[in-house]
This record gives C-alpha cells, structure tokens and sequence, in this order.
C-alpha cells in the first residue's frame, strides 16, 4: 500500500541505507551523484543515520551498521512461526546433508527468516532477511499456492514475474497451472528458477484455519537430487517437517 503523504526526508534516508547495501561501502560523493542529492544533504543524512549506530563510517566510505542486524532480529524472535521452526530446519538439514530454509510473505515478497547448513550443503547466496520474489522458489510457490488468487494477482501486479533463469516462470497462465499442481500433491519444486543448476522442494506451513504461515524446504545442487528423489522420500521428509511445525503452533 502506498503512502498517501509519504515523508520526503524519510524516503530519501531509506534511499540512502538501501544505496549502501546494493553497493558496499560508499563516499559522500558518489551517493549523491547516484541519487542525485546534494553533497550536503547526503552527508546529514548519513551523519544522523550514523549518530544512532545504523551506518558506520570508515575513513571517508559509509556502510550499514549492525543495528539494523539487532532490530532484524528483534523482529525475527518475535514471529511464532521461527520460534517453532527453527529447530525443524535444523533437524531437516541434519538428516538429509543440505541446505534447509525457512520462508515467510512479506508485501508480496518472500523472505528468509533463516538457513540451516547439512554436512554436504552448498553454500548459496541465500542469509536471514533476504527478500525474494515469490514465484521463483519452490518457497514462495508453497505460499502462493495457498494464498487467494485475488491476493496473488495483487502481488503479480505490484511484483511482476521477473525470470531470473530460463526456466522461470514469466507468465500468469502459466503460474496459476504450477501453483494447481503444487496444491494437488502438497508441495513445490524449484528446477533452477532461481539458481540454475539448483533445485528445491518446499512445503507450506499452515494454522489450523488453513492460513498460510511460511514454507519451508531442501536445496541442493541439480547433480545430487534426482527426479526419483523430488518425489519420493525427500518430499515425505520435507512434509513432515512442516507437519510437525504446524502441530506444534496449532496445538
């Protein structure tokens, strides 16, 4: 939802933190060409932004400060979904050697509430607070799965389906035929959507009013799981996780 009297100054402070994470460590100078702000105001914006601990300056470069890591968290520990989840994930990816995820919707946006690493799992450009687009993940499609259509197309809307890899999902046909089919056995795949060369099956996470909370999942890279294994044991283990955590919520 848009703001009907949006604060300028605030707009352009968030502008500025958002700047810092999509490039690292930044000068005054280049941010304000790459904003197209003044030199001046950059600089109190960041010097206030720096005052209370959310960016820290390093000889003349700023860069996000780990306040923002603390209010994160605060978030995070407060959702009941991780609370319970969280030792699943990390049962889930100690029994079967791979990366497990846990992922919730946010304004029309997964995001990873966290990642738990098996003995043999990759190493993915995935972290806690991660924001990605849902219909590129079997994550996000376990939750659009089981959102209304009206809501889905709201977040097509705002969204678009960006293809990530050639094998993303680019149209809305074609998406509400996945998202049939992932209804119809109870969870989703991710074929290198996102990643190519990676695959992912995820289940959803639902209160006992059959909304959705979150899903969660395996990945691993192409070469180690097979068509057997995304529909064999592999989706049994991953749906029991999500049915032990919605037990555990529900009950």
């Amino acid at each position: 939802m848009d703001a009907k009297h949006p604060v300028r100054t605030t707009e352009k402070t968030l502008a500025l933190v958002e700047e810092l994470m999509q490039k690292g460590p930044c000068g005054v100078t280049e941010l304000a060409s790459d904003l197209d702000m003044g030199k001046s105001a950059v600089h109190n914006h960041l010097t206030t932004l720096q005052k209370h601990g959310y960016v820290l300056k390093d000889g003349d470069d700023y860069r996000v400060g780990l306040k923002f890591l603390e209010v994160g968290g605060h978030s995070r520990k407060s959702m009941e979904v991780y609370q319970v989840a969280e030792p699943e994930v990390k049962s889930l990816a100690a029994d079967t050697g791979e990366l497990a995820n846990l992922l919730v919707e946010e304004q029309g946006m997964g995001v990873y509430l966290m990642r738990a690493k098996g003995d043999d799992a990759v190493d993915l450009d995935t972290y806690a607070g991660l924001r990605t687009n849902l219909h590129t993940t079997a994550l996000g499609k376990a939750i659009l799965a089981n959102l209304p259509e009206s809501r889905v197309d709201e977040i097509i809307e705002r969204h678009g389906l960006e293809q990530k890899t050639p094998k993303s999902i680019g149209t809305r046909q074609e998406l509400f035929q996945v998202l049939e089919a992932v209804r119809e056995r109870g969870y989703a795949i991710d074929d290198g959507e996102r990643l190519e060369g990676l695959r992912c099956l995820a289940a959803p996470i639902k209160s006992s009013s059959g909304e959705v909370l979150g899903a969660i999942s395996v990945s691993a890279p192409a070469s180690r799981v097979s068509d057997e294994d995304l529909h064999g044991s592999l989706p049994e283990r991953v749906l029991s996780a999500a049915n032990v955590v919605e037990l555990n919520i529900n009950y």
